[in-house]
């Protein structure tokens, strides 16, 4: 099913091709067509004109709407400097990516800090859905209405924007009620501050404890959740949080998409993992089930003429509800396999298989 506005409900893989005389209204978070940035060293991608695109999914009952794929600033400021983060970013909008996920955590702060000067250089903030996180932060700790408030006006200086598009709630902060989170959230949705809002972190329970809790004080609900979710790591998301998801109509933005490498098929053993820097992330993967893994995403890449990361993502994309995987990258090129993933389609045959592999 498609909507007026072109997004897949169904969460199922669409195309589309974009006219070379076409000169489409681009809302905010629209990736209708990809950003050719000159100072990009990278090769160029497929032509505008004529490569196909997939549509942008809705998160949830917003109206965001994003290519089906999330950036992470993870590493940027801490793994990834500025020239290494500046080549990331333009080479991700130069692919058709829309959507660019931080943390007032991240690197002390310095990723919104690297996100926010590389918007105002390209000077296409409103190409862009911005979603940053709170909670965790040494400088304002917890989900408090004063720690929230505070958080997001410094979130906002660092990013340097009037407003962020999905902000999340990086932690479940117990000690604090959800009433007052929730009314919190709600007046900066109400001032333009945040435009939504969604969990991390957040069990199912908790998550309809939230929902309940907002409809009683009258209040925006959650519209999203980012949750730890890959073909590795199946059973904490796919238990009741799933049935919540579709329950509460949360999109769902799995993060750890590709399993700390291990699903991008270079971590295949021991000497793998001590020849990367990020490499120890992957260790608790190699294992039987981890290369069994391996071999069956091997045989549909091979299939489908992709490749492990490609095929391991366009299986994420398959799920009920996820609208965009969540992938840190420490090089530009690294995104090229990984914005391929909405435009491959996988068969009933190779998703069984990787499903079966993944029990």
């Amino acid at each position: 099913m498609i909507d007026p506005n072109g997004a897949s409900e169904s969460g199922g893989i669409l195309m589309a091709t974009v006219p070379s005389d076409a000169a489409p209204s681009v809302q905010r978070g629209s990736p209708l067509s990809p950003i050719t940035i000159s100072a990009v060293s990278a090769p160029a991608a497929s032509s505008a004109s004529t490569a196909p695109l997939a549509l942008p999914r809705r998160i949830g009952p917003s109206a965001l709407r994003v290519f089906p794929i999330t950036l992470s600033g993870n590493v940027f400021g801490w793994t990834a400097d500025e020239r290494a983060t500046t080549g990331i970013l333009d080479r991700f909008v130069e692919l058709g990516g829309s959507f660019i996920d931080t943390a007032d955590s991240y690197a002390g702060g310095r990723s919104e800090i690297m996100i926010g000067n590389w918007m105002r250089r390209r000077a296409i903030r409103d190409r862009l859905t911005i979603a940053t996180k709170i909670g965790k932060s040494p400088d304002h700790p917890g989900l408090s209405a004063q720690a929230i408030e505070a958080a997001v006006d410094a979130s906002l200086r660092r990013l340097q924007v009037e407003t962020i598009d999905l902000l999340y709630l990086h932690i479940d902060d117990e000690a604090v009620p959800f009433d007052e989170t929730l009314a919190a959230v709600d007046e900066l949705i109400r001032d333009g501050r945040v435009r939504y809002f969604g969990g991390s972190n957040h069990t199912g329970d908790r998550l309809i404890e939230a929902r309940i809790a907002a409809g009683q004080i009258g209040v925006a609900p959650m519209v999203a959740v980012q949750n730890h979710y890959n073909l590795v790591h199946r059973r904490e998301y796919e238990g009741s949080l799933a049935r919540v998801a579709t329950q509460l109509d949360l999109g769902v933005m799995p993060r750890f998409a590709l399993g700390g490498g291990f699903l991008t098929g270079k971590y295949r053993s021991r000497a793998d993992v001590e020849r990367y820097r990020r490499g120890a992330e992957a260790t608790r993967y190699l294992n039987r089930r981890g290369l069994r893994i391996l071999s069956a995403l091997d045989r549909v890449a091979a299939e489908t003429g992709s490749n492990v990361a490609t095929a391991s993502l366009s299986w994420l994309l398959s799920r009920p509800r996820v609208v965009a995987p969540v992938v840190s990258v420490s090089e530009p090129e690294q995104l090229d396999a990984v914005m391929a993933a909405p435009s491959l389609a996988l068969g009933r045959h190779q998703l069984t298989e990787l499903d079966r592999a993944s029990d």
